[in-house]
Order: structure tokens, then C-alpha cells, then sequence
């Protein structure tokens, strides 16, 4: 993913995860973002197919 265009998201999320992330941007000497964006791709399939599914009424 190399675009420019970012989204702001709010996420609630465990305060000691929160934590480690911060401290392990540090260490890779990335940006939360980057971070956060890093372990999404890693995480996430290549394609997301999502396939409407039609419900009979009887």
C-alpha cells in the first residue's frame, strides 16, 4: 500500500498493548502509523471477497 492518502480511525484498544506498540514504533523506528499499518498488512488477506448471500422468504 503506497499512497499518500490516509483515513483517521479511533480505536479502543488493551492500554498495555497500547504501550508495547508505542515502545516497539520506537524501536523500529517507525511511526505508530506505520506500525499499526504494518502489522494490518501482514494480518489481512491479499483480497477480500464478500459475496451477498439471498434469503428466501417462506
Amino acid at each position: 500500500m503506497s499512497t499518500n492518502t490516509k483515513q483517521r480511525i479511533t480505536l479502543f484498544i488493551n492500554p498495555s498493548i497500547a504501550k508495547q506498540s508505542k515502545v516497539q514504533a520506537v524501536v523500529e523506528e517507525l511511526t505508530l502509523t506505520e506500525l499499526v499499518e504494518k502489522a494490518l498488512i501482514k494480518y489481512l488477506p491479499i483480497e477480500t471477497v464478500i459475496k451477498k448471500v439471498e434469503i428466501q422468504n417462506k
